[in-house]
């Protein structure tokens, strides 16, 4: 009950506008205060410092790292040209355009809204100018960044695996399947969209197999980093966290030596702004130390596991209320947000009702992730809407069919297990 209590301040305190890391803060200070409470104060600052003391932990500024150093390095630009010319010749050639590249990008960024962002500000305006209603052009681009959230390097599955013990290699193999259906889903609901609408494609024709070959020729580094990636973390080569090195030290050769595009200038400005988003996650990890053990301590977890569990009598049904559950906080709290305040506490629930905390993580990260790009407070949302200056309402209805086809690739993770848990029980055992 207490640990409740607390939950609830720190959500008043982010609705009242306070910064997320100090409403966890404060919430979870509070704890040691109360007059039933027999703990030392001084436990709470000993939990902030060990918060930081993880080796699986340092894959987080790594990647923060290396997406900035992506943009910088020539790769984005080759992307687009790559992306334009495989899907430029549907209906809508722009918007199908912007989803296969923010399937590439997946393998770059690792942040659904930094690729909203950066599509926003190259592909956005362009899209606007070719007739595409605002509306629509954020929602592409805003729902597109959710297969971010599951392509391999995402920072959102590098936190979960941390706080909840769960394989970081699994779990990037385990994104690929479910981020291709994603993008299937998503275009094929841009095609029927745009067909409706007569968005015109860019091009006008399939592209020529040396047309293909010659743009996967210009962007095979930034299509081999996640391939590497993946292979090195299933052959051992490195863990997770020394993935994130190898990546830094692999766009710095790539853009300084390859592709000669980056200087020391570049590599200057993205540390800086690396710097700046690290400095904002990892703040909120270290405040989220405090909650996650009074959480432990209150035994918060096994409670909820033998309530759900006495409630529900299938997988499915308890997959189902915790979909809803994580989509109405997705709206309300940044994905890092809900990530860190509640994996703690619902991974010995699942894995309590025998559910493959692997299977779990995708689920989770898809589903507040989305939340991210829907009313009343989606990052993602504001993000894109800013940029093209589009209303709230216009993106939240053009939203719809887009919400439908993510609906439907969630339920058939819910009730198709395999289509997480395929690849990595076949290449991991």
């Amino acid at each position: 009950m207490t640990a409740a209590l607390l939950l609830v301040l720190g959500l008043v305190l982010m609705a009242i506008g306070m910064p997320v890391a100090f409403a966890i803060g404060i919430a979870g200070f509070t704890y040691f205060f109360l007059p039933d409470t027999f703990l030392p104060t001084n436990i709470g600052p000993q939990r902030i410092v060990s918060a930081t003391q993880s080796f699986p932990l340092l894959a987080v500024p790594l990647f923060i790292f290396i997406g900035h150093l992506m943009n910088a390095s020539g790769i984005t630009p080759r992307l687009i040209r790559l992306s334009t010319l495989l899907a430029g010749w549907m209906s809508g050639g722009l918007a199908q355009a912007s989803i296969v590249l923010s399937t590439l990008m997946g393998g770059v960024s690792g942040s659904a809204v930094a690729d909203a962002a950066m599509q926003s500000r190259v592909l956005g305006q362009s899209m606007v100018k070719e007739g595409y209603s605002p509306g629509f052009s954020g929602a592409v681009l805003a729902v597109g960044g959710l297969i971010t959230a599951t392509i391999p390097p995402s920072i959102g599955l590098i936190l979960y695996g941390y706080l909840g013990e769960v394989s970081i290699g699994r779990l990037f193999i385990a994104g690929v399947v479910p981020g291709f259906l994603l993008m299937v889903a998503l275009m094929v609901t841009t095609y029927f969209v745009a067909k409706r609408r007569g968005y015109t494609p860019v091009r006008d024709g399939l592209p020529s197999g040396r047309e293909v070959l010659a743009a996967l020729r210009s962007s095979i580094w930034a299509l081999l980093f996640p391939v590497w990636l993946l292979v090195g973390i299933r052959y051992g080569l490195f863990t997770p966290t020394e993935a994130g090195a190898f990546a830094v030290a692999y766009a710095l050769l790539v853009g300084c030596v390859i592709h000669r595009e980056m200087g020391l200038r570049e590599v200057l400005m993205a540390m800086h702004a690396s710097v700046r988003d690290i400095g904002m996650i990892m703040l909120i990890i270290m405040f989220s130390g405090i909650i996650g053990y009074v959480v432990s301590f209150e035994r918060v977890p096994q409670t909820i596991a033998e309530l759900m569990l006495g409630v529900f009598s299938s997988q499915a049904a308890l997959l189902l209320t915790l979909a809803v559950l994580l989509v109405l906080l997705g709206m309300l709290l940044e994905a890092t947000v809900v990530v860190m305040l509640l994996t703690p506490i619902l991974v010995p629930v699942i894995k309590a009702a025998g559910i493959d905390p692997v299977h779990f993580g995708l689920l989770m990260m898809t589903l507040v992730t989305f939340g991210g790009m829907t009313p009343p407070v989606g990052i993602s949302m504001y993000t894109v809407c800013g940029i093209l200056r589009c209303s709230f309402f216009d993106y939240s209805r053009e939203l719809l069919p887009f919400a439908l086809a993510v609906l439907v690739v969630v339920v058939g993770i819910i009730f198709f297990p395999d289509i997480v848990l395929f690849l990595p029980n076949l290449l991991m055992g």
